[in-house]
Formats: C-alpha cells, sequence, structure tokens
C-alpha cells in the first residue's frame, strides 16, 4: 500500500490512476533489486506530460547518492523535455527528506527554472511509503 504522504495538498483523494502507474513504475525503478544502496532515477515528460524517457541516473551508499546535474539536464535539453520528475529511495526506511534531500532539490529546479524545465516532482521511496515533495511543501 502506497503511503502518498503530504501535509497540505489538492490531492486529498490520493493520486489519479495515472500517477499511480507512474509512482509504481518509479519505486521499481528505485527499489529492486533491494541491495541496501540509495538509486536515483529521472523521468522526462513533454508538454502534454507524456513520457518521453527515463534513466536511472545515479547510484550510491546505503544513506548517500551523488547525481549530476549536467546529467539530468544534458538528458532533459537532449529529449526537448519540458516536464522532469525525479525519484530515489531511501534504505534506512525513513521516508522523509533530508534537509540535504530538500537543499538538492531546490538547486534542480533553480536549474530547470532557467532552462524553461518544469521539476514537477521529487519523489522519496521506502518499501512501505512514497513522499512527495511537491505534496509536502518542499518544491
Amino acid at each position: 500500500m502506497i503511503d502518498y504522504m503530504h501535509s497540505r495538498s489538492a490531492h486529498r483523494a490520493g493520486p489519479s490512476s495515472r500517477q499511480r502507474a507512474m509512482i509504481d513504475f518509479l519505486r521499481k525503478m528505485v527499489l529492486e533489486p533491494a541491495d541496501g544502496r540509495e538509486r536515483f532515477h529521472a523521468m522526462f515528460l513533454d508538454k502534454a506530460r507524456a513520457h518521453l524517457d527515463d534513466v536511472p541516473l545515479g547510484n550510491g551508499g546505503a544513506c548517500s547518492l551523488s547525481v549530476r546535474m549536467r546529467d539530468v539536464f544534458s538528458k532533459a535539453l537532449s529529449l526537448d523535455a519540458s516536464g522532469i520528475i525525479i525519484a530515489h529511495n531511501h534504505p534506512s526506511g525513513m521516508c522523509r527528506p533530508s534537509q540535504r534531500d530538500i537543499d538538492a532539490t531546490h538547486r534542480l529546479n533553480t536549474v530547470a527554472n532557467a532552462l524553461d524545465i518544469d521539476l514537477l516532482d521529487h519523489l522519496i521511496f521506502t518499501h512501505d511509503a512514497v513522499y512527495s515533495m511537491r505534496a509536502g511543501g518542499k518544491l
């Protein structure tokens, strides 16, 4: 069961079936195989919010992850993407964003805005839950 955490959101009834499918797909991308390492995955969307491509862009250790913004945005620009959804996992089981997650999301959003690309969400997954930075007011 997905715990779609948020404080105040227009999505009070929960995500739509399209959003649930995207969440399930990204969950699989960052949680499998379950080897205790953080993983980062990006999904690129067109103006109609249709899927263009998705790619893994980083692997880390048990409690950290390194992703180059250059890799995220070069892929987005090569696809002429107008939106990006990023996701990573927390092997610790703690679904809330760290300050480092929040800071990195703000930096990514600043660069995305400068390139006329919407950072639509940053999702953090554990095996039991998903946290949306957008719904949680962090984006």
